[in-house]
């Protein structure tokens, strides 16, 4: 199956005959006859102001002439809009289109209206030559069958000017651009992938390695207890199980860095107060969830926040700490301040450049406040949809 263009230069690149059986020659069409229909009124009012300047003064109609083009340039906004998509159908204009749209009705819609009229004009004087009173046979004859072949052809120009109008018309009303959409969706999917990864990694050593660990500890003990106490056998296998103990403890530590269970399990909150109440630097909490957000949000804000934790003990010198957050409108945001000696730096190498990455990467965004001398203040804005 042939996939369908997308865009009118799209279609323009493809089989000609594929092309003028589409609807895309008709929307170019409309494109630009619509572009010059506010130039044209525009111009018709103007012509009546000058025409009655005896009658109001030379003020008054450069007055009402300036009115009149704003008035129009207005209501030319939300056409500008829709004509884009005739030829953009992809395009989401994201911008006001209010000087694009003074510009069409000043200059660029008569332009359109002349490449259809130029276009256009030749073809249908050829088919309209048997009208005319006096003409050679030839020309009755032959006239429109010249026409009719030029007619399709009469299509590329206009097709190729009104693309060029929508590319122009897409970089200044949507210059969020497909692929830039596209762009931010393959980084959400890259997110994804990663932290679905994070996930089976933290399962594999909740189930695997850490299990197996917690068996030899176990044996290691009970063949303890059958060895004579105080022989060089049970001195081995005592190291050898604190070894053991001491190995599945950063086991242990590693699963919660990879992916906490507490996170998983019980949400963002609860993961939140078990990283503070291990923090050497005592913090207080208050998050108000009264919804979970979703995993990717839920998983790069706490990252986020350990991050910031793990800053205020190695860096500030604070006495106390506190984490703030909430979730409303749709929007999640969670604040880290402490009462050290700021000075925090994104450049210093301190992993706020990480942690706004990691911000970025969910859509949202990393505010910091760190003056000399403190405190400092870390703000964290990420959307969670509806």
């Amino acid at each position: 199956m042939i996939p369908q263009p997308r865009t009118l230069f799209a279609a323009l690149t493809g089989h000609p005959l594929r092309f003028l059986g589409s609807a895309w020659p008709w929307r170019a069409l409309a494109h630009l006859v619509c572009g010059g229909v506010p130039g044209v009124a525009v111009w018709v009012a103007v012509g009546g102001l000058v025409a009655a300047r005896g009658r109001l003064g030379t003020v008054a109609v450069v007055v009402c002439a300036v009115a009149v083009v704003g008035f129009v340039a207005a209501l030319a906004a939300p056409l500008e809009r829709w004509r884009l998509r005739l030829v953009e159908p992809d395009a989401t204009p994201v911008r006001r289109a209010l000087g694009y749209g003074a510009l069409s009705v000043l200059g660029a819609g008569w332009i359109d209206l002349g490449v259809v009229c130029v276009s256009l004009g030749v073809p249908g004087a050829l088919l309209t030559t048997p009208f005319q009173p006096s003409g050679p046979l030839w020309a009755v004859v032959g006239g429109p069958v010249a026409g009719a072949l030029l007619l399709p052809v009469a299509a590329y120009p206009v097709a190729g000017w009104a693309g060029a109008r929508g590319a122009v018309a897409r970089a200044v009303l949507a210059p969020d651009s497909a692929e830039l959409v596209e762009v931010r969706r393959s980084r959400a999917r890259l997110v994804d992938a990663y932290e679905a990864e994070r996930r089976r990694i933290e399962r594999d050593l909740h189930d695997g390695a850490q299990q197996r660990l917690v068996a030899l500890t176990v044996r290691l003990g009970l063949a303890g207890l059958d060895l004579p106490p105080g022989s060089r056998a049970a001195d081995e296998v005592a190291q050898a199980h604190l070894l053991a103990k001491e190995a599945l403890a950063e086991l242990r530590e590693l699963i919660r860095g990879v992916h906490p269970q507490v996170l998983t399990e019980r949400g963002l909150g609860a993961a939140v107060r078990d990283v503070a109440g291990r923090s050497p630097v005592p913090v207080d909490v208050s998050l108000e969830l009264p919804l979970r957000p979703p995993a990717a949000v839920e998983t790069a804000a706490y990252f986020a926040v350990c991050e910031a934790l793990t800053n205020v003990a190695r860096h500030s010198a604070a006495e106390r700490c506190r984490v703030d957050g909430r979730l409303a409108g749709g929007v999640l945001w969670v604040e880290v301040s402490d009462d050290g000696r700021g000075g925090a730096d994104p450049v210093g190498g301190s992993g706020l450049t990480g942690t706004a990455d990691r911000i970025a990467a969910v859509d949202g965004r990393m505010l910091l406040s760190s003056p000399v001398g403190g405190p400092t203040r870390l703000r964290m804005e990420i959307p969670c949809g509806s």
